[in-house]
């Protein structure tokens, strides 16, 4: 394994433990999936680099399209739900509530 490959599996793997074991607020939840979302775009995109393919050149764009959308909606969630319940807490929300 290269060290890059190490660097970007190393990154994954710490956002996705981050996101397992921190789940006190939503936003640090947020913020360790961008974290795992930057790791697979640079993956991607260097992957794309070595193969000298154009039928993956388009792939990072497109992932980096759709991690643009779950920003949106997860701070529009975090919006959400900083209003109606006050904070961004994930032990304050209950599904049953609602």
């Amino acid at each position: 394994m290269t060290p890059v490959h190490f660097a970007f599996s190393t990154t994954f793997m710490l956002g996705l433990t981050g996101l397992a074991f921190h789940r006190t607020h939503l936003l640090s939840a947020l913020l360790c999936l961008e974290a795992m979302m930057l790791s697979l775009i640079t993956a991607l995109s260097i992957w794309a680099l070595q193969l000298d393919s154009t039928n993956f050149s388009a792939s990072p764009m497109l992932l980096l399209a759709f991690s643009a959308c779950e920003a949106s909606a997860g701070l529009a969630l975090l919006v959400a739900t900083s209003r109606t319940h006050g904070s961004d807490r994930l032990q304050s929300l209950n599904l049953l509530q609602c």
